[in-house]
């Protein structure tokens, strides 16, 4: 849940800021939601990297998949590597258009997680479903600019 705060309360803030100040580029919602998910992307990066959620994270990734260790690791360095990208005008599209693709990639770890009630287990899947949804639909606004 705490990625979908930090999403939200950055995006929030990011709009208020831009709609209160001379900030203009801030304000529109595409802008503010790229800082939303840039700071939510940065956020999920650490936990790739940081105990107890690496090991966590590393016990969601299918077992037929190799490397369960290496492949998060590579996936916090590409979460990490989106949130740049986020940032960067030129790049924040694209940047949103391979976070929406990593979502998608991902989200067999988060039906496995469900069902097999292990690693990262906060919310059963339904909600992990609707919630990846409004990670989707952010990316798709960012993309869609």
């Amino acid at each position: 849940m705490a990625p979908f705060v930090v999403l939200t309360t950055v995006t929030l803030l990011a709009r208020l800021l831009g709609w209160i100040t001379a900030l203009t580029w801030l304000d529109s919602w595409p802008h503010a939601i790229a800082l939303g998910l840039a700071a939510m992307f940065a956020l999920t990066a650490g936990a790739h990297f940081q105990q107890p959620r690496r090991d966590a994270l590393i016990a969601m990734v299918p077992p037929r998949l190799p490397n369960a260790p290496a492949l998060v690791t590579l996936t916090g360095f590409l979460e990490l590597a989106g949130a740049i990208g986020l940032l960067i005008p030129a790049t924040a599209q694209l940047a949103a258009a391979c976070l929406f693709v990593l979502l998608l990639v991902m989200f067999p770890a988060n039906i496995r997680a469900a069902r097999a009630d292990l690693g990262i287990t906060t919310m059963p899947l339904p909600a992990r479903t609707a919630l990846q949804g409004v990670f989707l639909a952010a990316c798709a606004v960012v993309v869609l600019a």
